[in-house]
């Protein structure tokens, strides 16, 4: 993926950032409105009419502004409502029945904005964008958010965006049990997160990206990526990977991405590039295009273990350390039944990994090139590589003997079934030393040190 140049400034100018767009289904309405029973003020005593054609924009508003005056939660009773540009900017919380109770966008410039406000809280509630576009290029969200400090969102849907599913800009909160789906960019872009937490979400049919973790320079982000479900993610805007992920991290530092389901993405499950201290931990990742799980470009420290990855054009890809990018622990991974990507790498490996990095006891199966790879050219230091099993792979392991390669340490691992070598010298994608288990071979190469390897 090549590195992005966006600015914080930027997107503010664009209205918040051109990332994604996320939708969901909802179930069938009901044919006569609920009344809300509880405390509560409902939103039909404003004049608000379950499906009537006409712009209640107005008589929402009208709604919200006493509930926020009332300090009381606002009960929009099922049924489908048509609005647009609609602004709220103090604290409020907006019930709807999961599923029925559905706001249309009419068109315009924008569909529901948040600004600058605390303790916005919506649940049961869908938001269907029609496909319309924004006026302003759709460079939104369904819901656009700015500033918002304990942003609380349940139980509901997006759907239907010419843009983005949900846009947010230097928020914290919580996002949970949000399905996203028929979006034409992103399902969930947040960007500058101030503590974010999205978990139990379904993100699907996208057009670009599931869910993005973006800064606009870098730094912590401390943002939770859990426990969701992201599906069916294309890659309509093109490029080298900035786009076709499941879940993209770009510059935000601190992330703990952790056991989500991925599958059928146009490139990578999970892409982390440029961002600092990332956990990937204990995602299940399948169908990819390219690399499963990527870590990339100028990063310091990244944890990738415990995960489960099947069906990938690569397996993990700790790389780019003549970008800065250094400092990892890949363990415990399973990564079997890979392909040949495109070209001009052919891809096909398990693990890749090039600077300062521990690659243990993982297990590799079936992969048509290279089960693990250490270094890339010069681009090699400090790797140990121990206790893993290699099986079913044309060359177990691969090890960078280029010229000014550093140091590698391969020890006690077991590599069975390679059909053409167990242990080979390579520079670059070129093979050089055919068999590195032949110690008059190895004497040649003093940075890298094998020992009590089982091959079978």
């Amino acid at each position: 993926m090549e590195e992005q140049n966006i600015s914080r400034r930027g997107l503010l100018g664009a209205g918040l950032l051109g990332a994604g767009a996320f939708v969901v289904a909802t179930s069938a309405q009901a044919k006569t409105p609920a009344k809300y029973t509880g405390t509560a003020l409902d939103a039909s005593s404003f004049g608000l009419k379950p499906d009537s054609k006409d712009n209640q924009t107005a008589k929402l508003m009208a709604a919200i502004k006493a509930a926020q005056h009332t300090q009381k939660p606002l009960f929009i009773p099922a049924g489908r409502y048509v609005i647009s540009d609609l602004t709220i900017s103090a604290p409020v919380t907006l019930q709807g029945m999961a599923g029925a109770t559905v706001l249309l966008f009419a068109g315009g410039q924008e569909f529901i904005r948040l600004e600058h406000a605390e303790k916005i809280s919506f649940s049961g509630l869908t938001f269907d964008g029609q496909t319309k576009k924004f006026d302003d290029g759709d460079k939104r969200g369904l819901v656009t958010a700015q500033n918002i400090s304990g942003f609380m969102i349940e139980d509901c849907v997006f759907q239907n965006s010419h843009a983005n599913g949900l846009a947010l800009l230097e928020c914290s909160g919580y996002i949970g049990r949000v399905e996203a789906r028929d979006i034409l960019q992103t399902g969930i872009f947040s960007l500058d997160a101030q503590g974010l937490e999205i978990a139990q979400c379904h993100v699907h049919e996208c057009g670009n990206n599931g869910i993005q973790i973006w800064r606009s320079s870098t730094g912590p982000d401390n943002s939770q990526v859990t426990h969701n479900q992201i599906e069916n993610i294309r890659a309509d805007a093109g490029g080298s990977g900035q786009n076709g992920n499941g879940i993209n991290v770009f510059r935000a530092g601190n992330v703990l991405i952790s056991e989500n389901r991925v599958k059928s993405c146009a490139f990578s499950a999970i892409r982390s590039n440029k961002a600092d201290s990332c956990q990937v931990l204990g995602n299940n990742c399948s169908d990819l295009a390219e690399v499963a799980i990527y870590a990339e470009f100028g990063f310091e420290g990244a944890i990738i273990s415990g995960n489960f990855i099947e069906r990938a054009a690569s397996g993990i890809s700790i790389t780019n350390f003549k970008e800065g990018g250094r400092m990892a622990v890949c363990a415990n991974n399973i990564i079997r039944d890979l392909f040949s990507g495109k070209e001009p790498e052919p891809r096909g490996v398990g693990i890749a990994v090039e600077a300062d990095t521990v690659v243990s006891c993982n297990v590799v199966e079936n992969t048509p090139e290279i089960g693990i790879a250490l270094g890339w050219g010069r681009y090699l230091r400090d790797v140990v590589a121990s206790n893993n099993v290699v099986r079913k792979a044309k060359i177990g392991f691969a090890v960078s003997v280029a010229k000014g390669a550093g140091s590698a340490l391969i020890t006690s691992n077991l590599i069975s079934g390679s059909t053409q070598s167990a242990l080979s010298g390579f520079d670059h994608l070129k093979r050089i030393a055919p068999d590195l288990i032949d110690a008059e071979v190895l004497k040649q190469y003093s940075h890298i040190q094998i020992s009590d390897n089982l091959i079978t």
